[in-house]
């Protein structure tokens, strides 16, 4: 889209002048009814990925870079220095989105050796920690991968016996554990994802949805509706398959917003439809100055409005 007049509102805007020959009436009545279905429509709200901000300061310094840019939250990495992070938060009036789990590729909770795990566990347990302090009630988590020696059957077993044990902290701490769709050899297909949450069947274990890690995959209005209410976050991320045909897969994510795969309109009225309410956080390139940041947040103002 390149107008930032939202879809909806032309059409409704269009419609209401079309009914002003059938009578004033009718125009009210149009009126009243689109102001209702506004009113139902659920709210996300605009957040980035800390680790994905490229503009270069401290802690505070992007905070208010993000905030300048209009962003209304950030999504934090675990295990950074909780009082910087307190301080710019107060500081910019820019709320936590979401903690990001900073040790689950590299102590991975599928790992072989048990140690290992253990140690993945206490990441995990530290990022429900980092969410308390910060007044946060999502926290992302990778929950293993299925490869280098790990089939997907040790990963799906390992993966749900550690999460397990961080349920009673996360039930303390007042966060979900949300687990992410990543390249890691691991739930591709929303039947599974599904199938994974109903095992560890859990109301402190949901989702946090990466809407362009699914793409070259499979349909992400399939996993919305899959998923449903149990989706606890998004991550706003733009891919194109044709880049990933012409050079090779990974080469995808190098699309700017609203240049790539993503039917935003159809993942929109998707979450739409299943009541999603909450935080949209962008994982996307551009954001290394505060330029950049800008327009990632008015490109995002445009998908969540088309």
């Amino acid at each position: 889209m390149n107008s930032l007049l939202p879809r909806r509102d032309f059409l409704k805007l269009t419609g209401m002048a079309a009914l002003t020959t059938a009578g004033p009436a009718l125009v009210a009545r149009a009126g009243a009814e689109s102001a209702a279905a506004s009113q139902k429509r659920p709210h996300i709200r605009k957040a980035i990925m800390y680790q994905t901000i490229g503009y270069k300061g401290s802690v505070m310094e992007k905070f208010k870079a993000c905030q300048e840019a209009g962003f209304e939250g950030i999504e934090a990495m675990s295990h950074m220095n909780q009082d910087e992070v307190l301080a710019a938060r107060d500081a910019t009036g820019l709320k936590i989105a979401s903690v990001c789990c900073n040790t689950h590729w590299n102590l991975t909770l599928s790992h072989p050796s048990e140690s290992v795990r253990e140690k993945g566990l206490e990441g995990l347990k530290q990022s429900l920690r980092d969410a308390k302090a910060y007044g946060a009630t999502s926290v992302l988590l990778v929950p293993g991968v299925a490869r280098d020696g790990v089939t997907y059957e040790q990963c799906w077993q390992r993966s749900i016996e550690q999460i397990r044990k961080a349920i009673p902290l996360a039930e303390e701490m007042g966060a979900k554990i949300a687990i992410e769709n990543v390249w890691n050899d691991f739930i591709i297909k929303e039947t599974e994802a599904v199938r994974y949450l109903d095992e560890i069947n859990s109301p402190h274990v949901a989702w946090h949805f990466d809407i362009g890690n699914i793409i070259y995959y499979g349909d992400p209005i399939d996993w919305v509706k899959a998923l449903g209410k149990r989706i606890s976050r998004l991550h706003i991320k733009e891919y194109s398959r044709d880049l990933a045909m012409k050079q090779n897969r990974g080469a995808g994510f190098s699309a700017k917003f609203l240049e790539g795969a993503n039917n935003w309109p159809g993942i929109m009225k998707a979450l739409d439809e299943v009541g999603y309410e909450g935080w949209g956080i962008a994982e996307q390139r551009g954001g290394d100055s505060l330029e950049g940041l800008k327009k990632l947040s008015q490109d995002m103002d445009r998908i969540f409005a088309s």
